[in-house]
């Protein structure tokens, strides 16, 4: 995990997970290749890592990213970071992560928006600042009321990422529940677009 993907995992943590007492988090794609948001998440909640493989920083290891194994809206807050550029079917993936998820649900997508070609296993897609509201629509077009409360393209520091960031929440109706925006922070970023 590149450095700015960390940084922005851990400011994501800060601003939508303040009361993480008896909250569930589910990373899509966990294993701990070189770090992993586990380090950065809030240590009361319950972190449940989902990978193909059993290595460090995974709990369950899945055969279908499109099926995951959690019963349907269960889970607070769902993460997934570096790993929706090596998903073939990316809006599939989108959809299971928003049945999983609670009405008051909150989901956090790190994916590039450039960069080298990079296999594990596969290297299909870069996210570009009209990539949130894209996935909010087919989400909507898919039956579900969500809605993208903020997105942006962080600005690379040390490595050659370019990162997309996007949270959406599951359903608008639960919207008082999230007044805060990671764009509210002062980093470097481009192409912000926030919800209010």
């Amino acid at each position: 995990m590149h450095d700015t993907a960390m940084e922005y995992g851990e400011a994501f943590f800060k601003t939508y997970l303040k009361d993480s007492e008896n909250k569930t988090i589910v990373d899509v794609g966990s294993q701990d290749v070189n770090g992993t948001l586990r380090s950065v998440a809030p240590r009361e909640a319950k972190y449940i890592g989902l990978d193909f493989t059993n290595a460090r920083g995974v709990d369950v290891v899945i055969s279908d990213p499109y099926v995951l194994p959690i019963e349907t809206s269960t889970v607070d807050v769902l993460v997934s970071s570096s790993r929706f550029e090596h998903s073939e079917f990316f809006w599939l993936l989108f959809n299971e992560c928003l049945r999983i998820l609670k009405p008051s649900g909150v989901m956090y997508i790190n994916a590039p928006s450039d960069g080298p070609f990079h296999q594990f296993p596969v290297d299909c897609w870069r996210f570009y600042p009209d990539s949130g509201l894209a996935l909010q629509n087919w989400g909507r077009r898919s039956g579900f009321d969500c809605v993208l409360l903020e997105s942006f393209l962080g600005v690379r520091k040390t490595d050659v990422w370019h990162d997309f960031v996007g949270v959406f929440l599951k359903s608008q109706g639960q919207m008082d529940k999230h007044p805060y925006r990671m764009a509210d922070q002062k980093f470097d970023c481009t192409h912000a677009r926030v919800h209010r």
